[in-house]
């Protein structure tokens, strides 16, 4: 797939499932990553990946951030949030490791891991992968950064998603119509 047809065609989609991409593929999908548009040349991305068992692990952060945030939480709604992990076949969670003292601004080096994900987005689509961009509570506590392999400071953009789509969610048209002023 050509790159314009896989921006014009590009959805997040609704379900996915197995099969998961290929180990190749993923490695793919990570080296699109890091070519991403980086200031300074900081390499602020960071990846961790999940999938087989390791989803687990991600179900169990995400079901523990939901727990310390609402302490009365029953047991369904801890289940509910510990099969957010399932979602699909991989998981790759993609943070921002910010220089704070670098003269390149903290929200540069996060728009970069941004643009990382973007990337990752697109080329999944085009090995012919559904994924889906999701942050939540998980994306914001600390706690979760550092039961997940990450530093305790890093700020998570994006957990991406990646399997087979079920069933095809629509195309958007792609209309510049209230979003562009020609100056």
């Amino acid at each position: 797939m050509d790159l314009l047809t896989a921006i014009d065609t590009r959805v997040s989609a609704v379900r996915l499932a197995e099969p998961a991409p290929c180990s190749a593929d993923v490695e793919r999908i990570l080296r699109s990553g890091v070519r991403a548009p980086d200031h300074g040349r900081l390499v602020p991305t960071r990846f961790v990946v999940f999938q087989g068992g390791a989803l687990k692990r991600l179900g169990g952060a995400i079901a523990d951030c939901h727990s310390r945030k609402n302490p009365d939480a029953t047991n369904e709604q801890l289940k509910s949030e510990r099969n957010k992990a399932f979602r699909a076949p991989v998981v790759i969670v993609i943070a921002a490791r910010v220089d704070p003292e670098h003269k390149v601004p903290a929200i540069e080096q996060m728009h970069s891991v941004a643009a990382a994900v973007q990337n990752m987005f697109l080329t999944a689509h085009s090995l012919g992968y559904g994924a889906m961009w999701k942050t939540g509570d998980a994306a914001y506590d600390p706690h979760v950064n550092t039961s997940l392999g990450l530093e305790w400071d890093d700020q998570i953009i994006a957990f991406l998603y990646l399997g087979t789509t079920v069933g095809a969610p629509p195309i958007k048209p792609s209309s510049l119509d209230g979003v562009v002023t020609w100056a």
